[in-house]
């Protein structure tokens, strides 16, 4: 699986904000809990519905983004 079909785009959850599999977890609350110092694997124990490819998957996602590379997977 490509780790960006981890990330979806719906108008109808979290106000079209990119999401973790159609969450209400957002590409950008992965990336605040990371740089507030949790690492992955804490992550994962406090959040439970998570998977580490969600993480990885955010990663990768907002490193597309800011190259403004194209990110063709999402819908």
């Amino acid at each position: 699986m490509n780790l960006l079909e981890r990330i979806t785009i719906d108008p109808n959850v979290v106000h079209g904000k990119p999401a973790i599999r159609g969450m209400r977890w957002t590409v950008e609350m992965i990336i605040d809990l990371l740089g507030s110092g949790m690492s992955s694997q804490e992550i994962l124990e406090d959040h439970p519905e998570l998977e580490k490819e969600d993480i990885l998957a955010s990663l990768k996602f907002a490193k597309m983004y800011l190259s403004g590379q194209s990110i063709q997977s999402i819908s």
